[in-house]
């Protein structure tokens, strides 16, 4: 069978070249007669994949010195608890709303804390991002979090948050990679692998060295303390090998296309053949206010559940998969992530005017 387009939010789609190269190596990596999956973690073998991964990862995002890169487990929804267990210090954070990972990352630190609410776009169906020029920081604000791109309402942040000094915290997870970043506007920016990165079952998340210290707050469990994985460099207990394999492949796959300069333009060509044609089809139209929208992640919607299904449903029998937008806010949605080939947007495309003449 051949591979079909899969524009699914996540797991998501791989580079193929990617995926033979991991085929290729399964039962054998370079000659050690194992796979990378029996691999002791603890092995010369593994410790340059892993050291390799990060060292790519860092010359991608051109990660300043004093960051530091940690391959962890329990994916990004992990982190909506460890964050303040790790910098809630005076028990006080401010969160702005623009979807639902980061409502479950504002309700998640009500538990350790105050967490403020203070921007949101709720009232909208989260189709656009609040203006975060001047907003209302609590004095006493250990940080202020951010999901900067919003996976299931299609929205992205492209001018960050006035945060009057304080730290930032990011959830980049549906746009890792995809766009250059200025790391040191951070304190963190973690993610999800699965969606932009490699297979599900991991989050990278790159901090600010200051911001890890062994001053957490009472109970916080040895696994969810930063500083437990920083000092061990990701191998505190044995980490998702496989995974960071994997990573690390995609990371040499990106240099080679050019690195996060060359993604971004190559996003922004994709993204622009979607948008144009929804701007102008009399079936479809996008969700988001234009100035709000996601390169990654574009739900659209015709009006009408049943046409929906129909198109999702025939979209799949053309080898257009996983195009059903989220439970939460139906319709249909495609990612279109850094390992999606531009003829898989304009296949999605003609699919889309075929169906509007046949349906319109």
């Amino acid at each position: 069978m051949s591979r079909v387009y899969n524009f699914s939010a996540g797991p998501a789609v791989l580079p193929e070249e990617v995926l033979k190269e991991a085929a290729e190596e399964m039962l054998d990596y370079r000659g050690c007669g194992m796979s990378v999956m029996e691999m002791s973690h603890r092995s010369k073998m593994f410790e340059n994949i892993i050291q390799e991964a990060e060292a790519d990862l860092r010359d991608l995002l051109e990660i300043p010195d004093n960051y530091k890169v940690l391959f962890l487990q329990g994916g990004a929804s992990q982190q909506f608890a460890m964050i303040p267990m790790n910098l809630m210090k005076n028990r006080v954070a401010d969160y702005i709303v623009t979807g639902q990972w980061a409502k479950k990352a504002w309700q998640e630190a009500q538990k350790y804390g105050k967490a403020n609410k203070i921007a949101s776009s709720e009232d909208k169906t989260y189709s656009y991002i609040p203006d975060c020029s001047d907003l209302p920081i609590s004095p006493d604000a250990d940080y202020v979090y951010i999901c900067e791109n919003n996976t299931i309402y299609g929205t992205k942040f492209k001018k960050l948050p006035n945060t009057k000094g304080k730290t930032l915290v990011a959830d980049v997870s549906s746009c890792f990679l995809s766009e250059p970043v200025d790391v040191s506007k951070y304190g963190i920016l973690y993610g999800g692998v699965q969606k932009n990165i490699g297979p599900a079952g991991m989050v990278i998340s790159i901090i600010r060295e200051d911001l890890i210290t062994e001053d957490v707050l009472p109970g916080t469990p040895t696994m969810l303390t930063f500083k437990t994985h920083a000092d061990a460099g990701s191998m505190y207990n044995t980490p998702n090998c496989y995974c960071i394999y994997m990573c690390g492949k995609v990371f040499k796959w990106l240099k080679k296309m050019g690195g996060l300069s060359a993604m971004k333009e190559r996003n922004e060509n994709k993204a622009r053949i979607l948008y144009d044609f929804l701007d102008s089809s009399s079936l479809f139209k996008g969700t988001v206010v234009p100035e709000d929208r996601s390169l990654m992640n574009v739900p659209f919607v015709t009006g009408n559940k049943d046409l929906d299904a129909k198109f999702v449903k025939e979209a799949q029998e053309a080898g257009l998969e996983n195009l059903k937008g989220h439970r939460t806010v139906g319709g249909m949605r495609a990612s279109i992530y850094n390992a999606m080939p531009v003829e898989g947007v304009e296949a999605l495309v003609n699919f889309m005017k075929n169906f509007e003449k046949e349906n319109g």
